[in-house]
């Protein structure tokens, strides 16, 4: 008796002959399908789909080797529909039974039940039988990229050397189709991260403010990683890393924790050195608390010329697949240009308060040397006429003048003491808000009025102070640009009681403007509903102090 002809290779060319010619058609559409497309995901189903049309087989899949060759990073499945999927569960992860063997050694095997075999470590509850399997691996550019599987032939017939050798051709178009996708999908990808890179460095460089700046890259960093939030932190006064940007789908009250130094993570970011979780979950070094709900966290540290500014964070939901290779190097190029962004708009800030300085000396100057030798030698001419005169009304008129003009003179030497004081010196929320007010008088062309309830300077935190300015100077611009407004009331009330009970402070600016037009631009109400929800707070608007309501009032809350 003859052998047995090896797996894979033609039948009998007298046997095969009607059945090969009925198949060609039906392979060379198949070949043009799988070729059609370049989105990845989608060129594994349609070969999913065309491999179990060939094979006459109910169900299909492919495994996706994962980048260390031991497990499957990815497995696109055929002929399952949604209910059975959710009641399986997990999908196989390629660590152990038969796909596991594929894997290690990737070959074609074609099995009658593989129930039986002695690699097969069973089915979950609620998977479907199956019995026939037929198996062939996938390779990209000479490279393995995973496995196709088909199952159960519809007659229920074993898979035959016919199935085998149409599926091997399959898999080979396949592999081209795949490696295109994966081209294509990666000059994609990285368009995106360019794209990214330059929409933050351009927010960092438009001399805007610096917390937008800095809600900019957690924005760009959550898109394009895929991840479910995108965080951005910074070296805290007392060490330890905090967290001063969030973008989340959902309010969450993590501005403004400061994780500590003793953390190793922290450690890591701050000698310069990336770190990637495959399970936030699970990892000790993470410790109990929002981070557990998270999957494959990835964090790439901040650094520019050798100093750390900061770190980025970007996590996965629980489930999601780790970062590849590819999306780690273009994280870390990414955080790369955005500490290269900051570096810049630093230094441009840094010119910036020079100039600012230079300016400020050159008023101090003038106003000792020019204003006040002249209200002084007025004083002078004054005091003489005033000794001159012999009526006593002309006298005492005279008098108050010159006192006025000491009065004067001693207000202009405390403006120039104060404009030779740093910038950056520590001031109360009260002088920062009379400080917005102050600059937002010469644009508007009056100065808004201004009340204060309660321990504003002592009761208000750091993080919540920070962002009810950010909202201050946001209304205050708004109300200049589009408002048109003629009056401005701000109120600052650290005794108000939010919406759920808490204590908390509560921003008002009302102005006597044209109000809100219906289908106008309202990204910067958006800004100010984010920054309270940030920090636990809300942000809505009311009618203005105009006649009959016209105008608007913008309430900005939030709690201590």
């Amino acid at each position: 008796m003859p052998p047995a002809p090896p797996p894979g290779s033609p039948p009998p060319r007298a046997e095969a002959s009607a059945e090969l010619l009925a198949r060609v058609p039906k392979l060379l559409d198949a070949m043009r399908s799988v070729g059609s497309g370049l989105e990845l995901r989608s060129t594994l189903r349609r070969i999913c789909e065309t491999a179990a049309d060939l094979a006459h087989a109910r169900y299909a899949a492919i495994g996706v080797v994962d980048e260390d060759g031991d497990g499957l990073a990815d497995f696109v499945h055929h002929g399952l529909d949604e209910a059975t999927v959710r009641r399986v569960g997990h999908l196989p992860d390629g660590r152990k039974g038969l796909l596991g063997a594929l894997i290690r050694d990737p070959e074609p095997v074609r099995l009658t039940d593989l129930t039986r075999d002695p690699r097969s470590c069973g089915f979950p509850e609620h998977h479907p039988p199956m019995r026939g399997f037929l198996g062939v691996p996938i390779r990209v550019q000479g490279e393995i990229f995973g496995n196709l599987y088909v199952t159960d032939k519809h007659a229920g017939e074993p898979f035959d050397d016919h199935d085998l050798a149409m599926v091997r051709v399959l898999a080979t178009e396949a592999g081209i189709a795949i490696g295109n996708a994966r081209l294509y999908e990666a000059a994609q990808q990285r368009e995106r991260w360019i794209d990214g890179s330059v929409a933050v460095t351009t927010a960092l460089l438009s001399g805007g403010d610096t917390d937008d700046a800095l809600q900019t890259v957690a924005e760009q960093a959550r898109r394009l990683s895929g991840a479910a939030a995108g965080i951005v932190l910074l070296p805290a006064d007392g060490g330890g890393l905090e967290i001063v940007a969030v973008d989340a789908p959902h309010p969450t009250n993590a501005l403004g924790a400061v994780i500590p130094p003793e953390n190793g993570i922290v450690a890591e970011l701050l000698a310069g050195r990336p770190v990637f979780v495959d399970d936030a979950a699970t990892d000790p070094r993470l410790n109990a608390g929002p981070a557990r709900s998270y999957g494959p966290v990835m964090l790439v540290p901040l650094c520019r010329d050798g100093k750390v500014l900061g770190s980025l964070v970007m996590p996965r939901a629980r489930g999601e697949r780790p970062f590849t290779r590819t999306e780690r190097a273009l994280g870390d190029r990414f955080a790369s240009q955005a500490a290269l962004a900051l570096t810049m708009a630093e230094a441009q800030r840094d010119r910036e308060r020079l100039a600012v300085y230079e300016d400020r000396d050159r008023i101090a100057r003038d106003l000792h040397d020019l204003v006040i030798q002249r209200l002084f030698a007025t004083g002078m001419m004054l005091e003489s006429a005033q000794r001159g005169s012999a009526v006593p009304e002309v006298r005492d008129g005279v008098g108050g003048a010159v006192d006025e003009l000491d009065v004067t003179i001693q207000e202009i030497r405390s403006a120039i003491f104060a404009l030779q004081q740093p910038a950056e010196a520590p001031t109360g929320l009260r002088t920062r808000v009379l400080r917005e007010i102050t600059m937002a008088a010469a644009p508007l062309g009056f100065t808004p009025s201004h009340r204060f309830v309660g321990p504003v300077d002592t009761a208000v935190g750091d993080v919540t102070g920070k962002n009810l300015i950010a909202a201050l100077r946001e209304t205050l611009s708004n109300a200049f640009r589009h408002a048109h407004a003629e009056r401005i009331e701000v109120v600052v009330d650290a005794t108000a009681t939010l919406r759920d009970g808490r204590p908390g402070v509560r921003l008002t600016v009302a102005d006597d403007g044209v109000g809100v037009p219906e289908g106008g631009r309202r990204s910067g109400l958006r800004n100010l509903e984010r920054r309270a929800e940030t920090v636990g707070g809300a942000s809505r608007l009311g009618p203005g102090i105009g006649a009959g309501g016209g105008g608007t009032t913008v309430l900005w809350e939030a709690p201590y």
